[in-house]
């Protein structure tokens, strides 16, 4: 394997081929450099960031990939009891978590930026291709899903180069293509709050994303509680539960995204349940007494462990 790296969209991202190909690994961090100047809002100049600026003003045309992954976000904010909201710009940028933030905003910030998080005062028009915000002061944020449509676009990429085998790590968000000559790929589960190198689970997968989503990834300590990213948009607080991550296993990045997302949001009881109707999804669980949970085993096989690698 030949290993390519590089720091984007916030991360570290590695790319894994099976031989050396500089100019395939070019284009595949052009291609994360084209979507991260679509879809993130970290930069002014991304097209995102032109539809927030135009909130309650004008709506703003947008190509029909980036339609389309506004209108699924939408749609799966508006599930009942959903925790994924397409809105949430506000109260993220009210929290500040894994960037300045280290204390709870004021009770009066977090009041004024719930008024501004409603996924229903996003307004798209099919016809024009356009996305509009209602309310002046309206943010969309697609970063809990922006990693998993990029992994998906890589990977589609790499088929139709035909690369044999592949992996794509874009800090969180891994995507396999094929099956290496030594076997299966081997991803570990990191151990929340433990050290990088401290693993919970370690898994055997062949072309399939694997995704996660942890109120170890970004936080702050205030007055001895703990203050995650995992925002509840309904009480404008972190979201605490029995889970301390959720890993979805799937074919698609872009599903493991939402679903690592809705399911730490139905905490352990609901997600099994919800699970065992939805085969086409796998999901390990780690409880708050550090507990490794797996729905099913049918498309990888999970090696729970507690060791430094």
């Amino acid at each position: 394997m030949i290993h390519y790296e590089a720091v984007m969209m916030g991360s570290p991202i590695r790319l894994s081929l099976s031989t050396d190909k500089p100019d395939r690994a070019r284009s595949v961090f052009q291609l994360i450099r084209q979507q991260e100047q679509l879809l993130t809002v970290n930069r002014n100049d991304s097209l995102l960031m032109a539809v927030n600026r135009s909130a309650g003003q004008c709506p703003v045309v947008v190509p029909n990939d980036v339609f389309q992954l506004v209108s699924l976000a939408k749609q799966v904010s508006l599930l009942p009891g959903s925790l994924f909201n397409v809105a949430i710009g506000p109260l993220v940028k009210a929290w500040r978590i894994g960037f300045t933030g280290c204390s709870p905003p004021p009770t009066s910030v977090l009041r004024c930026a719930m008024q501004h998080i409603d996924p229903q005062d996003v307004v798209l028009d099919p016809d024009r291709q356009s996305v509009f915000l209602r309310k002046k002061g309206m943010e969309i944020d697609l970063g809990a899903i922006a990693k998993g449509y990029i992994a998906d676009k890589i990977c589609q990429y790499l088929s139709e180069q035909q690369e044999p085998y592949a992996l794509i790590n874009l800090g969180g968000n891994i995507h396999t293509l094929g099956q290496p000559e030594h076997g299966p790929w081997q991803i570990g589960l990191r151990k929340p709050f433990a050290a990088a190198t401290t693993l919970s689970a370690r898994l055997a997968v062949c072309g399939r994303s694997v995704v996660t989503s942890g109120i170890y990834e970004r936080f702050f300590l205030h007055q001895q509680q703990c203050y995650h990213h995992i925002l509840d948009s309904r009480s404008g607080y972190p979201l605490n539960n029995d889970l301390l991550s959720v890993t979805v296993v799937s074919e698609s990045s872009l599903m493991g995204d939402i679903y690592s997302t809705l399911l730490y949001g139905m905490g352990l009881a609901g997600s099994l349940a919800w699970l065992a109707h939805h085969p086409e999804l796998e999901a390990i669980m780690i409880t708050r007494d550090n507990a490794v949970i797996c729905s099913s085993q049918r498309n990888f096989h999970c090696q729970v462990l507690n060791e430094l690698v």
